[in-house]
């Protein structure tokens, strides 16, 4: 095929998916649902003009599109890893294992659930062999979140209701393949149907061995970015080698999961690269990856979609009556984990609750995508797959992800809609006109400062200040007239917008290097924790997710357990030392926020809820300062070796800023601001390193 004409095909597939995402958004349609869509057309489009004569001329384009070398090998091995990998280390991990059981239950269990659900009504109502109606089963089991969670972050849902769900889809993938490729091998060899001892037989190496292919290579690769720790390119070259390395050998070397290594491998890199890598080199990987990950997925379900016409070629009228028995089967499969399950699991308090509109929309949004049909397409491509059972696989995982997509998916929005999910609450109904009033004078009084500046026209000056005026009435008037917000609801309100300002504070505090890099994820999710909390528990949860931060914790049990029973030390010495800096950390952090109660919350919240905010800030703090005094007392030396690696780092904050603010003003080069910058980053690595805390000098 002609290079030239590929390259053209390829490229004009991503003004496809540089139009898609605008469409998307103006249609009210998710993204991935236009983009399938699209390939299903340009797909179409092209057999059409191959097969009728009076287009000739373009059948050199359409035999470029049709001829594109898409292979189920081509999603499984080049954009499958870069999607599973780009999820695992853009997720917060920390806050993920703090619901690992709902996530894993609802992962594990959802695919059995479905696979089994839909392999027996298949079983009962076609003359496919059991093995093969597994096969499918396992096919389509594996969701597309795409949709449900952007949409419940644009309804501002919480927080940790996307992220099991995230965390469950992420988990789903994995356990989907890995049925799918024990269910294929019988298929494929024309073995007896499995049995449950074949099933457990195989699932050990096949989620084990991945799990650790996937630790043993991200241990590897951050050694390997260790020794480039000045080249942020050549970290982010490792990092794209990491999950396809990790896939490859995986699946061909081991004969583990590739999917369950790359999350593994990910998952890896997520909780030790922060502390491995320099911040800014961090964010920029973590940014770089959102990219490819962006065209990945755009262009894994152009590509799939492409293939839906020739998926569809040899149906017949009874394959509907089979697509509606999968969509049935499938559908109570995920009612009965979402309405069955997941209420048990919040009955014996291991999972949140989850509220019965977003149960529902969980169910209605529980699409299927590019996954399915690269599944079915390995099906299809196999030699050693029965004919006729190729034909029925190809055409129920493609009928039942068009109907996913088309039904469910271009009608989710009108039941969010249904379900009232797009509404406010009345306390932030009430709460928002109080923002706008407030926000609006303190626009108005800025706005006077400006133009008085520029010497602006007088009468022009009169005539906006009137019309601002009179906008400015109306916001305080309708803020005068709402619903009054209860003083528990404000509190509440109040935490959590100190809640959220400790989180930027965290964040400017690690642009500066004064948090060390290694605990900045361990701190940002304390703070996460704090704002959900506030969210579901008000003042109480408040205080408890304070409490949680600077408290010992489970693990400082254990390691205190492995170093007096068995003289195991370093465990017990590194979660010390992590706890002595963060304790000093937040001792850092609160004492900036006092500012922001008194500027900004009590403006909107009033003088009594800004002063039992300052109230509880001040008993945060004495408890930080009392555990804090603790570990001093018990390390009196480490704590002082502490101090002045702070001071150390502070001054070379300082410094830099100083480097910044003469190059901005012309008074040294960029070739000589460069070289400064380099001798404060080398200077920077030394004083990150920690000082060795003996505990058995205590």
């Amino acid at each position: 095929m002609d290079i030239v004409l590929v390259l053209t095909v390829l490229a004009s597939l991503f003004l496809v998916i540089a139009a898609a995402e605008p469409l998307a958004e103006k249609l009210r349609i998710p993204y991935s649902v236009i983009l399938a869509v699209l390939g299903i057309l340009i797909g179409a489009g092209a057999t059409f003009f191959l097969r009728t004569p009076l287009t000739d001329a373009l059948n050199p384009v359409a035999e470029a599109i049709l001829g594109l070398p898409i292979r189920s090998n081509v999603f499984l091995y080049v954009f499958l890893p870069t999607l599973l990998f780009q999820a695992t280390i853009g997720m917060d991990v920390r806050r993920m294992l703090d619901d690992w059981v709902p996530i894993s239950v609802l992962a594990v269990v959802a695919v059995v659930v479905a696979t089994v659900s839909v392999g027996l009504a298949l079983s009962w109502t076609s003359a496919l062999p059991l093995a093969a109606c597994f096969l499918i089963g396992s096919i389509v089991s594996t969701t597309d979140p795409s949709a449900v969670i952007s949409i419940f972050r644009s309804l501002s849902a919480p927080r940790r209701l996307a992220r099991i769900i995230e965390g469950e889809s992420l988990l789903n993938d994995a356990a989907a393949i890995a049925l799918f490729g024990f269910f294929m091998g019988f298929v494929m060899f024309g073995l007896p149907d499995p049995t449950l001892n074949d099933a457990f037989s195989r699932f050990p190496l096949l989620i084990v061995g991945g799990a650790v292919t996937g630790w043993v290579t991200a241990r590897l690769a951050l050694w390997a970015m260790g020794l480039f720790w000045q080249y942020e390119l050549a970290q982010l070259s490792v990092s794209v080698a990491l999950p396809y390395l990790t896939y490859i050998f995986a699946e061909q070397s081991i004969g583990a999961s590739g999917v369950v290594a790359v999350v593994a491998a990910g998952l890896t890199l997520n909780l030790a690269g922060p502390g491995r890598l320099p911040p800014t080199a961090w964010g920029n990987l973590r940014d770089f990856w959102d990219l490819l990950a962006h065209w990945a997925g755009a262009l894994i379900f152009i590509l799939a979609a492409l293939l839906i016409p020739r998926l569809l070629e040899e149906i017949r009228l009874s394959d509907f009556g089979l697509i509606a028995v999968v969509v049935l089967a499938a559908m109570v499969a995920r009612a009965v984990i979402l309405f069955g399950l997941l209420p048990l699991l919040t009955f014996i308090r291991v999972s949140p609750q989850v509220e019965r509109p977003y149960r529902v929309a969980i169910l209605w949004g529980g699409l299927r995508g590019a996954v399915t049909l690269a599944l079915a397409l390995a099906v299809t491509e196999s030699l050693r797959v029965p004919v006729e059972t190729k034909r029925v696989v190809g055409i129920l995982a493609t009928g039942f992800t068009l109907f996913t997509l088309i039904v469910q998916g271009t009608t989710l929005r009108s039941v969010i809609r249904w379900l009232g999910l797009d509404r406010l609450s009345p306390i932030d109904q009430a709460l928002s006109k109080q923002v706008i009033a407030v926000a609006l004078q303190t626009v108005r009084e800025d706005v006077a400062r400006t133009t008085e500046n520029y010497e602006l026209g007088r009468d022009t000056v009169r005539t906006e200040a009137k019309r601002f005026g009179q906008r400015l009435e109306t916001a305080v008037k309708a803020a005068e007239d709402s619903a009054e917000i209860a003083d528990r609801d404000r509190i509440t309100l109040g935490l959590i917008a100190l809640a959220g300002a400790e989180r930027d504070t965290i964040i400017a505090r690690i642009a500066e290097h004064t948090i060390p890099a290694r605990l900045t994820e361990r701190i940002l999710s304390d703070a996460d924790r704090l704002i959900e909390a506030t969210h579901s528990g008000g003042r109480t949860g408040y205080r408890k997710a304070a409490q949680r931060s600077i408290s010992a914790g489970r693990w400082f049990r254990v390691a205190d357990f492995l170093h007096r029973r068995m003289r195991l030390s370093a465990f017990l010495a590194r979660i010390t030392a992590d706890r002595f800096e963060v304790l000093l950390s937040q001792r850092l952090i609160l004492r900036d926020l006092d500012s922001f109660i008194d500027g900004r919350i009590r403006r909107i919240h009033g003088l009594r809820v800004t002063e039992l905010l300052h109230e509880l800030l001040r008993r945060r703090a004495q408890a930080v300062d009392v555990a804090l005094e603790g570990l001093r007392a018990q390390y009196p030396g480490y704590a002082e070796e502490l101090e002045r690696r702070f001071i150390r780092r502070t001054e070379l904050r300082l410094e830099e800023r100083e480097y910044a603010v003469m190059r901005a003003d012309g008074l040294i080069g960029s070739e000589l601001y460069t070289a400064l910058t380099q001798s404060i980053g080398s200077r920077r690595v030394a004083a990150e390193g920690r000082p060795k805390l003996d505990v058995t000098e205590r």
